[in-house]
């Protein structure tokens, strides 16, 4: 028998359906930054597609308090969100005053004006609409494939946030409006290329706001990719109206840059820490020393970022706490000291780790932070034109995030080399028996190769550009867009080349077997091996790299060795000094501890 469709929204959503299959080029379209989930189960896949389940909980946002990690979380869908009272009255408080302004007839820009080049154009009452509806649907105008189901939330969570400050004007009406989109994970189609970051990120925003309005295209988990207005009707949504000034207010400020911001700074912090793991792996199976990460060496240079990370690598490769049979069997070898790769990774990883903290802190401000113009007093009962959707600082800050965290990618790749180059390892020929008839390691550090050659050009600053746009009113820009998107890319590269570095790591153990490393190295290996296999012979390489890139996103080489590095870091463990002949001490060599110390 047929099923009988009862309801108006039962209709629509077989419509739906039936159009979704004809847009399905459309949504297996990748972005050149990729998508958040970062290897998607099958190409151009949706995290939110494949697995999303409408989340129980939710994230109250007043404007003032959200984080880059929040927000990451809100694009993965793990949240829905509302507002707090507080946010509520100011929200309202802010929109009578406009409402007055334009019950009063005054010439205030953007709200009874033209827009750029045509500020000193006046309005009338009657058109203020359709000057804002004008306003949305000429700056729709980016080009490109679509941001990401992921990103598009996160985009639209950021918005909604700066709007909670009540500094826009936005009516409250609209406002929920909009997190009623959200929370559907009704999302717009929007373009990534077409933002120069000043004013703000106007054409991706317009696209985000033509999608609300009910025109262009938007896509939500159960439709797929469709005509907006079918979207919201299909999940008992209206269009928005705009009133006065709220096309201005939807459109205006630093978004794009800084929730595409967000996503890079937490993927590298996520991806320097786990860098520290993997290199202390390969300073193992390379038979090198712990020398060189003593204390009281970055005591006498003391970087935040160095010493973190020289204690890290000490947590992990410890001695006595954490006893070693590789290095057991090389503490009496002629090598006087390592490779810089090796010895000099406290200050190489360390200014990265200072660098994504100091990126943290700018990103978490731009989160919380009203760039929309003119910003709206009510307080003062004022309207005041500034410059606040200026991109300049996530621009820079992003530019300066792609060249430190590239640094991890640089530093890596050399020590692949060292690990694939029997001269320089003791180890087979690209870590495979039977060379030769097997070629092992041999591509993989090219790819590796290829992608810091990659990141060279990406690592261009964006932000030294500037062109002039709007008939010369908005004579300087940010180009904050392109510093957003590239850094993404460049942390991606970062992921896959440290990806291809564990696994040489792990194939390096497999040579010195049945001597074993120190316990947290061992659970970082039998992690690895969970989901890769030892290298025997030649196979498709592609899939062990990608499910060890997965490793990483998902955190998982970090959260097998966080309990030790913590323990090691908490309980205040002594250091060890083990000596060697090539250690140079006045004190007698007799015994491996040569003093305690508490850090």
């Amino acid at each position: 028998m047929y099923r009988r469709y009862e309801t108006r929204n039962e209709i629509v959503y077989l419509l739906l359906s039936i159009i979704h299959r004809h847009y399905l080029v459309l949504a297996a379209i990748e972005g050149d930054t990729m998508s958040p989930d970062f290897i998607p189960c099958e190409p151009g896949v949706s995290h939110l597609t494949a697995a999303y389940k409408e989340p129980g909980e939710y994230l109250s946002l007043d404007g003032n308090s959200l984080t880059a990690n929040d927000l990451v979380n809100l694009g993965r869908g793990l949240y829905k969100i509302k507002l707090t009272g507080e946010a509520e009255r100011k929200v309202v408080q802010s929109r009578e005053l406009l409402d007055t302004i334009v019950k009063e007839n005054k010439v205030v820009y953007g709200i009874t004006t033209g827009f750029g080049k045509f500020a000193r154009t006046v309005i009338t009452v009657n058109k203020l609409k359709e000057l804002q509806e004008n306003l949305v649907r000429s700056h729709s105008a980016g080009v490109g494939n679509p941001l990401s189901p992921e990103r598009t939330r996160m985009l639209l969570a950021l918005r909604i946030n700066v709007l909670a400050k009540g500094y826009s004007g936005i009516s409250l009406e609209t406002l929920h409006a909009m997190i009623q989109a959200f929370n559907a994970s009704c999302l717009s189609f929007v373009p990534e290329k077409g933002t120069v970051g000043a004013s703000g990120d106007l054409a991706p925003l317009a696209h985000l706001a033509l999608g609300l309005m009910g025109e262009g295209k938007m896509w939500s988990p159960k439709s797929g990719w469709a005509d907006a207005k079918y979207v919201l009707e299909a999940h008992g949504l209206k269009p928005i109206s705009l009133k006065p000034k709220e096309g201005i207010a939807l459109i205006n400020g630093t978004q794009m840059i800084t929730s595409l911001g967000a996503e890079a700074v937490e993927r590298a912090q996520a991806i320097a820490r786990q860098a520290d793991i993997i290199a202390a792996l390969t300073l193992e199976v390379l038979k090198g020393t712990t020398k060189a990460f003593d204390s009281d060496i970055h005591s006498l240079r003391p970087h935040p970022g160095q010493i973190e990370v020289a204690q890290r690598f000490r947590s992990l490769l410890d001695s006595d706490h954490h006893p070693s049979e590789i290095a057991e069997s090389h503490r009496f070898c002629d090598r006087v000291q390592d490779a810089y790769t090796m010895r000099c990774c406290p200050q190489v990883h360390g200014i990265t780790i200072d660098t994504i903290n100091f990126v943290h802190n700018i990103i978490n401000t731009e989160i919380n932070s009203a760039t929309d113009n003119p910003m709206v007093f009510a307080e003062r009962g004022e309207t005041i034109s500034g410059g606040n959707f200026h991109g300049e600082y996530p621009a820079k800050a992003l530019d300066f995030l792609a060249i430190a965290v590239h640094e991890l990618a640089s530093i890596s790749e050399r020590r692949i080399e060292r690990l694939c180059n029997p001269s320089l390892s003791e180890l087979p020929a690209f870590l495979v028996n039977e060379g030769g008839l097997n070629s092992g390691f041999m591509i993989a550090h090219c790819t590796a190769a290829s992608l810091v050659s990659e990141n060279k050009v990406l690592c261009h600053p964006s932000s030294v550009d500037s062109l002039s746009t709007s008939a010369a009113t908005e004579d300087h820009v940010s180009m904050g867009g392109w510093a957003a998107r590239k850094a993404l890319r460049v942390i991606e590269h970062v992921e896959q080349i440290l990806a291809i570095e564990l696994l040489a790591a792990c194939q390096g153990i497999e040579f010195l077997r049945p001597l074993r490393t120190t316990t947290p190295l061992e659970k970082v290996y039998e992690l690895v091996r969970s989901v890769v296999k030892p290298w025997i012979k030649d196979r498709f390489m592609s899939p062990d790299i990608e499910a060890v890139h997965r490793l990483l996103i998902d955190q998982k080489v970090w959260n097998v060795a966080k309990p030790y590095i913590d323990k090691y870091q908490t309980e205040y463990i002594p250091e060890s000094r083990p000596g060697s002949p090539t250690a140079f001490s006045l004190e007698s060599p007799a015994s491996p501890r040569k003093r305690v110390r508490h850090e």
